[in-house]
């Protein structure tokens, strides 16, 4: 015979229903009685008539979980952990677990497994700031920063990943490089555009290659009126505007997203046991970058523009330098001198001002008035000798110099003869 623990509101229950089925009590009176509603003693009298008594007890039995974690699946997950993924974060290995190894668990599951096993502490909530909403449409304004870590274990030193993150759909693009340069921000900014094409506004910090920011001094003389930085200008040839942040915490997106970077990037490219920042950047193009914009791009209404046929990114990010032809069609450029050849429409640019591009890939190209102009690099006849020609050469000078002698004028000279006279004069 089977028993049930029926409390005191139950069993009240189930002896006013027992009546109301052997029609001692109507089931209104029946509902007065028990202080519910005419509907919900219905109710109360169908459970009881196909499950009994246990189905008017108010707390049920505790269902199996869907999921129930077996000795064998928490042994295969504290193993994962303690060999591969021992520096993950919780969510990071999480994704690895469902990624790599077919493993799906909720994340406070697994968090609380790696608690119990000792090999996740938790920590201490910390306060929330209230953030910066998103600007409404993709495109609207794009972050720019670079951080400097060191980004693979085997190389002590530290270099920059130069990025770029849309604040709208979360977009991101980026690059390794030894040094954060005006020509490593130009290469990100070219890559982003011919991905994405043209955006509105860019917003940076104030570094030198953005911003100058320097003003007149006791030591140095700089003008009012500053030029603009290379970036500058080229963004003013885009018609992308530029916005400077007056603090870190007011880039916050991009910040965070080095914070992230700096945890999950450096163990993807241990896993995939990369030496060499070449390698480095080869795995961000392929598989890094798509991965993470496949996941966290959100769909948003777009504002990126096309770029305009004819536009040659590769000449508005680089490095333009004013030049005046010299007399014999040449210029100097870095140490360099470059003879310029004669073109259509002219026959010579002696006095002239050119335009000196250096693009990203180190070459070298002269514009005329917005048309390319021919060349070709000489040799400096001032510096037409190598420098161990030049050692050599004032070598062998200084062994077959000619020592000049001590002048002396002669006995009768007019010299002498004053400076007899002054002797007889003196007392």
């Amino acid at each position: 015979m089977e028993k049930f623990m029926l409390s005191e509101v139950e069993l009240k229950r189930y002896k006013i229903l027992s009546d109301a089925l052997l029609d001692k009590l109507t089931f209104k009176e029946a509902s007065l009685a028990l202080g519910l509603s005419y509907r919900q003693t219905l109710r109360l009298k169908e459970k009881l008539k196909t499950l009994g008594p246990a189905g008017l007890q108010r707390i049920k039995p505790k269902k199996p979980p869907n999921l129930k974690i077996t000795p064998e699946l928490r042994k295969t997950i504290i193993s994962l952990r303690q060999e591969h993924y021992f520096d993950f974060n919780v969510l990071h290995f999480r994704d690895k677990l469902i990624e790599e190894h077919n493993i799906s668990l909720s994340y406070e599951s697994l968090r609380r497994l790696l608690i119990e096993e000792g090999l996740h502490e938790p920590r201490r909530k910390r306060k929330v700031y209230r953030r910066r909403r998103r600007m409404p449409k993709a495109g609207m304004l794009v972050q720019m920063d670079s951080s400097l870590h060191r980004w693979i274990e085997d190389i002590p030193e530290s270099w920059w990943l130069v990025a770029m993150k849309d604040d709208s759909d979360g977009y991101v693009g980026g690059k390794f490089f030894p040094a954060d340069t005006t020509l490593a921000n130009m290469e990100v900014l070219k890559d982003y555009i011919k991905r994405r094409g043209l955006f509105e506004t860019l917003y940076v910090d104030k570094a030198s290659h953005f911003k100058t920011t320097r003003h007149g001094g006791l030591h140095y003389e700089v003008s009012v009126e500053q030029e603009d930085t290379q970036i500058q200008r080229a963004l003013k040839e885009l018609n992308i505007n530029i916005v400077y942040a007056n603090s870190p915490q007011a880039k916050g997106r991009i910040e965070r997203l080095f914070g992230f970077l700096q945890d999950r990037l450096i163990k993807e490219l241990r896993l995939r046991k990369i030496k060499d920042y070449e390698t480095a950047n080869r795995f961000l193009e392929e598989e890094f970058w798509p991965w993470y914009n496949n996941r966290y791009l959100l769909q948003i209404e777009s504002v990126y523009r096309e770029l305009p046929e004819g536009l040659n990114l590769d000449l508005v990010f680089s490095l333009k330098q004013v030049r005046k032809v010299n007399r014999d069609n040449t210029i100097r450029y870095k140490g360099r001198v470059y003879q310029l050849l004669g073109g259509s429409g002219y026959s010579t640019l002696s006095g002239k001002e050119v335009e000196v591009c250096e693009q990203v890939d180190g070459k070298i190209r002269i514009l005329y008035r917005g048309t390319e102009v021919r060349f070709e690099e000489i040799m400096d006849k001032r510096k037409g000798l190598d420098d161990e020609e030049i050692l050599s050469k004032r070598q062998n000078m200084k062994e077959f110099r000619v020592v000049k002698e001590r002048w002396r004028p002669s006995p009768h000279h007019p010299w002498r003869k004053i400076l007899k006279l002054k002797k007889r004069i003196a007392p």
